[in-house]
């Protein structure tokens, strides 16, 4: 499956933020020339105490870093559950190439489930949206890490 690799390293991240006690969801952005990993995340949000260090925020800002550049239009975000609107609206202000998610977000989703954020006519740029990629392993890892804390 395209991206399963990818998914895979997205996964390891996402169980490091479980080990921390944060809600398991990894991201990685990469250059889609080259196929390289040029941003790593994963959620750090109790870790840190900061309310936006989302995984795909994290990957976004090393991402940039790296390359020097905010434009991450040729890049793709590969992260385990479907971004909520705060991340969507980040990947359109990076103008990010392509999406790819694991777990669909009943809750909060905003790339096809609740909401559509990046394929909202009115905002002018429309990443490449692709959901499912090994969605049982990462909603299976999340429903773990929630029934833990029940």
């Amino acid at each position: 499956m395209r991206y399963d690799e990818e998914m895979g390293e997205a996964l390891a991240l996402a169980r490091r933020a479980a080990a921390a006690g944060d809600v398991p969801v990894g991201a990685l952005v990469i250059d889609t020339a080259t196929g390289t990993v040029i941003g790593r995340g994963c959620n750090t949000r109790e870790v840190d105490g900061d309310p936006l260090a989302h995984a795909e925020i994290i990957a976004m800002r090393e991402a940039a870093e790296s390359r020097g550049d905010w434009n991450l239009a040729d890049c793709t975000l590969v992260v385990t559950l479907e971004p909520c609107p705060m991340c969507a609206g980040a990947c359109l202000q990076t103008r990010i190439g392509t999406i790819v998610f694991g777990a669909w977000d009943a809750k909060l989703g905003a790339c096809g489930s609740i909401w559509d954020i990046p394929r909202d006519p009115h905002v002018g740029h429309e990443p490449e949206v692709h959901g499912g990629v090994r969605e049982s392993e990462c909603a299976a890892l999340l429903a773990a890490f929630f029934a833990a804390k029940r």
